[in-house]
């Protein structure tokens, strides 16, 4: 029996021109990009190629990309690099309650040195108002940070109307894009945002590599402190295999990136309608139309979603129930409770990513599957009976 993996938030598969590219540097590119020698210089030039093909994802200039260990890495950069370059001027910082842990993480420990927090609400699609935004900034307000696309339900957030109001008010701007970037069509000159953070992994790049765009001018201390790399934005010697990974992942995703969103819409409203026909009592979740093109966030009634993840394994489809940063927790996911979802209703969630390997064939054998599924642990429910018999 083949596997269906529907898990492409969590990674995504090495796409085949990027296995080419890593086995390259592999076999004959070993020297320190920071060393004169034709060695070292065979390795800077293959960091000057991922960072134009990074660069050219997101409609910027090489110099402006920053290579990281990954997402969270490049988030915590930009929020701890702002917050801290920018302390005398003030140590307020505006969010929303539906971020990526990387993020509500890294602002819990600014907490702890004085910096205050405002987290704001979003509407029951998990979309924020600007207008929000603009009341929320003071005269001691240095950063914004606001997910351009959420993980878990997918939402698509205003980040170009947010830029317009940062941009009146002197305030820097942050936008993390690791869910995004490689999916939807990203342009930071047309959005006008300071610092956008992303990860090779949600694209069929490498795990452990990311990137963080850092508009020139743009305020931010080294979140690593050590020697001159990166344009002395981040200390250490860079991981060229991971990183010539990026590049090349990111120049296919803007090759392919028409026939993928093509796929990916296509794929999930086959998915959606498919479920609906055959499951009742489901609630999908996310803006109808401002949303993530290759994800699927379904909140089913009556039952656990880690007990219907766990059964679809045994049949050979890999989902998950939430972002894989916060799987093992028996907590609701705060995105889902973010929305106004009760608590039960939330811990009946399934989350489903497409990526560019998936097919039709696989979208049937999950609907082929998950109604029996869903009906086994539903006739072990007594909420379930209950309801029935009411």
């Amino acid at each position: 029996m083949s596997v269906v993996y529907l898990d492409n938030y969590a990674a995504t598969p090495l796409h085949p021109k990027v296995k080419e590219a890593m086995h390259w540097i592999v076999e004959e590119v070993f020297g320190n990009p920071s060393s004169d020698h034709r060695f070292g210089q065979a390795a800077a030039e293959a960091l000057d190629t991922a960072r134009k093909q990074t660069a050219n994802l997101l409609s910027a200039d090489p110099e402006e990309i920053v290579f990281t260990s990954g997402g969270t890495e490049s988030v915590n950069h930009a929020i701890k690099g702002v917050a801290f370059s920018q302390r005398d001027k003030g140590r307020h910082i505006i969010t929303t309650n539906i971020e990526h842990k990387s993020v509500l993480n890294c602002l819990r420990t600014l907490r702890l040195v004085d910096y205050q927090i405002t987290s704001l609400d979003v509407d029951e699609y998990g979309l924020l108002d600007p207008a929000a935004v603009e009341k929320a900034i003071t005269d001691q307000t240095v950063l914004i940070t606001i997910q351009m696309a959420n993980n878990e339900i997918g939402t698509i957030q205003p980040i170009a109307d947010i830029a317009k109001i940062a941009r009146q008010k002197k305030v820097v701007l942050h936008t993390d894009a690791v869910a995004a970037a490689g999916i939807i069509p990203i342009d930071v000159k047309a959005l006008d945002v300071d610092l956008l953070s992303l990860a090779a992994n949600q694209f069929n790049g490498p795990n452990g590599v990311g990137a963080l765009y850092v508009k020139r001018g743009t305020p931010l201390w080294p979140l690593l402190e050590g020697g001159v790399q990166e344009n002395r934005k981040r200390a250490g010697t860079e991981n060229v295999v991971g990183i010539v990974g990026l590049g090349m992942a990111a120049e296919m995703a803007w090759l392919e990136s028409h026939d993928r969103l093509a796929k990916f819409q296509s794929l999930r409203r086959k998915l959606i309608d498919g479920l609906n026909a055959r499951i009742p009592h489901l609630k999908f979740n996310g803006h109808p139309t401002q949303v993530l093109p290759h994800l699927v966030s379904v909140s089913v009634e009556f039952i656990e979603g880690e007990g219907l993840m766990l059964l679809l394994d045994e049949e050979g489809i890999c989902v998950a129930t939430r972002s894989a940063c916060a799987s093992g927790s028996l907590r609701a996911s705060h995105v889902l409770i973010g929305t106004g979802m009760d608590f039960a209703l939330a811990q009946g969630t399934l989350l489903i990513t497409f990526g560019r390997d998936n097919t039709e064939a696989e979208v049937d054998r999950l609907l082929a599957v998950m109604p029996k599924v869903v009906q086994t642990l539903r006739d072990m429910s007594p909420i379930y009976q209950k309801s029935v018999a009411g």
